[in-house]
C-alpha cells in the first residue's frame, strides 16, 4: 500500500551534516565546465542562500514554542541545524567569489539582496513562514533535478559536485518541515498560494539580477553565444528549469504536500555514494524492522 505524504514526512531522517569544502581555487574560475553562464547561474543562487536560510530559520523559531508533537519539534531542530550549516558554507563560497567578479560586483549583489531581506524581516510572522514554505519548495525542486539528472553538473569537479549534492539532499530531507508547521499553525491555502506568487517573482528576479552583474563583471553580458548556450542549459538540454517546472507548478495543486513527490530513492543513492557506512547501517535497520 502506498504511504501518504504526511506519513513520509515522518519516515525521512533529517540529519545536520557539518561539511566544509575546499573550493577557493575553483571559485576563481568558470568552474562549471569552463562555461561562464552555467557558473554564473549557480553562483547567483548561492548569493541568496546565507541570508535566505537565516530568514528560514527565524521564521520557524517564531513558532517553535507553539508546535504540537515531539516529532515535528525534533524535525524543526534538525531543519535549523541543516540550514545553519548551509548558510555558513555558502557564505564561505560567496566570499570567495570576490576573486572572480571583484569586490564592487559582490558588494552590490549583497546590498541589493540585504535590502530585500530587510523588507521580508518586517513582514508578519505568518507571511514569513508562508514564504519559507514557498522558497523551500523551490530549493527542493532544484535539488531533485541536481540529484536525478547528472547532466546538470556535467563537467564539474568531484569537490564541487559534493557541495551541491550535500546541499541538495538535505533540502530534500527537510522539504516538508516548514510546510507541516504552516499547516499546523496557520493552514491558509489562500495565503500559501499568494505568497508563492511573490516568492516566485523575487526568487527569479534576484537570480537574474545576480547573473547580470556577474556576466557584466566578466565582459560577457552582451555575448549572444553566452545567452544562447545558457538558454539551452536552462530550457533545452539538459533543461534544468524545464525539468523543474512541473515540480514548481505542483505547489499550486489543492491539497499539495511536499512529499507527494517521493524523493527517498534519491536520498538513498546519495547516502550510498557519500555515506556508505551509514547507508549500510540504515539498510540493516530497515531489514530488521521488516522482520519484526
Amino acid at each position: 500500500m502506498a504511504k501518504s505524504s504526511s506519513t513520509l514526512s515522518n519516515l525521512v531522517d533529517i540529519i545536520p551534516r557539518k561539511r566544509q569544502f575546499d573550493l577557493q581555487a575553483e571559485l576563481s574560475q568558470a568552474w562549471h565546465g569552463n562555461n561562464v553562464f552555467r557558473t554564473a547561474f549557480f553562483n547567483a543562487l548561492s548569493m541568496q542562500f546565507p541570508k535566505g536560510e537565516h530568514a528560514f530559520i527565524e521564521s520557524l523559531r517564531a513558532y517553535r514554542d507553539q508546535i504540537d508533537g515531539d516529532q515535528l519539534k525534533a524535525q524543526v531542530r534538525a531543519f535549523i541545524g541543516q540550514e545553519g550549516f548551509h548558510s555558513r558554507e555558502h557564505q564561505r563560497y560567496n566570499d570567495a567569489l570576490v576573486q572572480r567578479y571583484g569586490e564592487e560586483a559582490i558588494a552590490d549583489i549583497e546590498a541589493r539582496f540585504s535590502h530585500h531581506m530587510d523588507f521580508v524581516a518586517n513582514l508578519p510572522r505568518s507571511r514569513k513562514l508562508a514564504g519559507t514554505c514557498a522558497a523551500e519548495h523551490f530549493t527542493a525542486a532544484m535539488a531533485q533535478i541536481l540529484l536525478s539528472n547528472p547532466a546538470a553538473l556535467d563537467g564539474v569537479s568531484d569537490e564541487m559536485k559534493a557541495l551541491w549534492h550535500w546541499h541538495a539532499v538535505e533540502e530534500i530531507e527537510h522539504k516538508a518541515v516548514a510546510y507541516d508547521v504552516f499547516q499546523q499553525q496557520i493552514g491558509s491555502e489562500r495565503m500559501r498560494l499568494i505568497v508563492y506568487g511573490f516568492v516566485t517573482y523575487n526568487f527569479s528576479k534576484h537570480t537574474l539580477l545576480n547573473m547580470l552583474d556577474m556576466l557584466k563583471a566578466e565582459g560577457k553580458l552582451w555575448s549572444p553565444g553566452t545567452w544562447i548556450g545558457g538558454a539551452n542549459f536552462l530550457w533545452g538540454r539538459p533543461g534544468v528549469l524545464r525539468r523543474a517546472l512541473p515540480h514548481f507548478l505542483a505547489y499550486l495543486r489543492p491539497g499539495f504536500h511536499p512529499w507527494d513527490i517521493d524523493d527517498r530513492p534519491l536520498i538513498a543513492e546519495w547516502k550510498a555514494r557519500y555515506e556508505p557506512e551509514l547507508a549500510a547501517e540504515s539498510a540493516a535497520a530497515g531489514a530488521k524492522l521488516a522482520q519484526a
